[in-house]
């Protein structure tokens, strides 16, 4: 067996430990369970689609969230998601993902918090709801009412460049 010699160093620390900041402490706010009653426009004259769920969040090493949701799909499909969010200090902004298990495509999201420490706005590119096969960017925009009860609203920009909201959840903390 040969012994391979190196000039340099390896570092003492090659992976320190990360530290939680405030804006992982921010993010722990979501966990727990969650209901939820959603509505989603289903399009110009026709009725908003109402469906209701369940969310579970929990805390990985206090710097990610991992949240587990059940519901419905418009057409009354059982659908489970995860959504990932954590906070990336080398970026300065939030980051995550979101999948379903009713479409192919990983959401990947970066976003930040406002000044009143409330809203957070998670900006993405997914499919275009066209069904050009195209892209488009879209919002997912996280605010807290009070500790226990949260919005999660999403949003696309129209035609004229403003953006149009096109679905609403209400969580609450189950007690």
């Amino acid at each position: 067996m040969t012994e391979t010699k190196s000039s340099e160093q390896a570092p003492e620390n090659p992976c320190p430990k990360a530290e939680p900041q405030k804006e992982h402490e921010w993010l722990h706010k979501l966990v727990g369970d969650w209901t939820c009653e959603m509505e989603c426009s289903m399009g110009p004259d026709q009725p908003p689609m109402e469906s209701t769920g369940t969310e579970s969040v929990r805390s990985l090493g206090g710097l990610w969230t991992i949240g587990e949701g059940t519901g419905d799909a418009p057409d009354g499909t059982p659908v489970k998601s995860i959504m990932t969010l954590g906070y990336d200090p080398q970026k300065q902004k939030f980051v995550g993902t979101f999948v379903a298990s009713m479409m192919t495509h990983l959401w990947s999201y970066e976003g930040t918090l406002d000044g009143s420490g409330k809203i957070l706005t998670l900006d993405t590119e997914g499919p275009s709801f066209t069904g050009d096969g195209g892209m488009s960017r879209y919002q997912d925009i996280i605010e807290f009412v009070s500790d226990d009860h949260r919005t999660l609203k999403s949003r696309m920009p129209g035609e004229d460049g403003k953006w149009i909201q096109f679905m609403t959840a209400h969580y609450k903390r189950k007690s």
